[in-house]
């Protein structure tokens, strides 16, 4: 148990329940580190004495920016549940501070012990094995982690790996039309050379790119690209100009070579890692790349169709109309619903939903593009505004319907939505609703 502090210097006190705990929940314990914006303790859960760690982030302190990237980790934390991945919890919220409740990593970060010296083969394998597990998770996901190193890999009390901080990740939504994302982010060291080329590239290839700087790391006990001057050391990253040490054997130097490839084309992919020789060594125990709790749910007809994933405790909650997450971070006060999207719960079918969309596409001649589990996107013809809708499984006779404007004008998304397609889909909701009372 941590070592409690009477009231930590960042402690809001209009959070401060009669018990002393934090919303009547977390009682904080000891700082493990801090940053610019944000300091991360160790805290109990005083209702099911569970350790847990708690990000406090000042809302003075964050610009647009970085609060659009708070809200990003947020989005994306929610629909993360893999046994390698840091557990997001709930996250709370006073007028002053954001809390992150997560999952606890009692062994810290795996940068601190390969910082000590170099790893075997064996427990480096062990390690690359359960982050591929979880980036190949993420990737089917479609989230892009964009920022993997050591320092945002944890060790949990088992000795097992947890992939955490997805401040910088990137969702499928944020890929261009060209297929490709664009924001420039990443730590120096371990960025792919498609990154600083500044023409675009692929989320899941510079993930790749950055596991295998990982594994370099963790077997040799130093970066492959590494230089005094960043310009320098960029121009090694851009000819992908490393070298092995002597003492790794040859199926590792082969791997490196494929995860290191300057050529994203033709760089190892998640599939073909789990087949190489060095990778099975030993035996590899069960990769899962898809979470069975999240799997489409078919409706009365047996039809599993579109799909819809099922809500999770902390999904529901951000999706309660009284405590909608939005409110947490928007300082000027608009909701969700003011700001170009709108969210509703419908008896209807999820497959039936989104074949209203589908056929609404048709008759409006919009471009329809499926995503797989999560929904549709509907883009005009001249790309003047693009429309997302969503939805997920809320119980088993209810589902929550999400609608956005992703992009263009938000006329265009009022016109479209709110006045042709929202009406239909409320229709279909409301002959559900009478057809259910008979």
């Amino acid at each position: 148990m941590p070592e409690i502090e009477h009231v930590p210097a960042d402690y809001d006190s209009n959070c401060k329940a009669a018990n002393g705990a934090l919303f009547g929940k977390y009682e904080l314990g000891k700082l493990l580190g801090c940053g610019a914006f944000a300091k991360v303790y160790h805290a109990r859960d005083v209702r099911t004495n569970q350790s847990v760690a708690i990000k406090i982030i000042s809302k003075k302190k964050i610009n647009v920016n970085l609060m659009s990237n708070i809200k990003r980790e947020i989005s994306i934390m929610r629909r993360l549940n893999h046994r390698h991945i840091v557990k997001l919890h709930e996250v709370l919220a006073s007028k002053t501070k954001i809390y992150f409740v997560v999952e606890f990593a009692k062994g810290g970060e795996l940068f601190a012990r390969v910082a000590k010296g170099r790893f075997s083969e064996d427990l480096s394998r062990k390690y690359f094995q359960q982050l591929i597990s979880a980036v190949g998770y993420c990737h089917s996901r479609g989230v892009y982690h964009r920022d993997l190193k050591p320092e945002n890999l944890l060790i949990d009390e088992n000795g097992n790996l947890k992939v955490s901080d997805f401040g910088l990740s990137a969702l499928t939504d944020q890929i261009r039309t060209d297929g490709l994302l664009h924001t420039l982010c990443g730590t120096p060291a371990y960025v792919a050379p498609e990154i600083l080329s500044k023409k675009g590239y692929d989320g899941a290839k510079v993930d790749i790119w950055s596991c295998g700087v990982i594994l370099f790391v963790l077997t040799a006990g130093y970066l492959p690209f590494n230089d005094p001057n960043l310009m320098a050391m960029y121009k090694k990253i851009y000819k992908g100009e490393f070298r092995c040490p002597k003492w790794m054997s040859n199926d590792l130097k082969r791997l490196l070579n494929r995860l290191l490839h300057i050529n994203p084309n033709t760089r190892i992919t998640v599939d073909q890692i789990l087949g190489d020789p060095w990778f099975r060594r030993g035996g590899v125990k069960e990769i899962k790349f898809h979470d069975d709790e999240n799997a489409a749910v078919p409706d009365k007809t047996g039809k599993e169709g579109f799909g819809a994933r099922n809500l999770n405790a902390f999904d529901i909650i951000s999706f309660s109309s009284g405590l909608d997450l939005s409110g947490l971070f928007d300082t000027s006060g608009n909701s969700f619903e003011n700001n170009t999207g709108e969210r509703f719960i419908s008896r209807e079918s999820p497959d039936n939903l989104l074949e209203t969309v589908t056929e609404f596409a048709k008759v409006e001649k919009l471009r329809l593009k499926t995503k797989k589990e999560w929904g549709v996107e509907l883009e005009e013809q001249n790309g003047n505004f693009i429309i997302g809708v969503d939805v997920y499984r809320l119980t088993e006779e209810l589902v929550v319907v999400e609608a956005n404007r992703r992009a263009g004008d938000t006329a265009c998304y009022t016109e479209v939505w709110k006045s042709n397609l929202r009406p239909q889909l409320l229709v279909r909701q409301q002959e559900a609703s009478v057809s259910g009372n008979h």
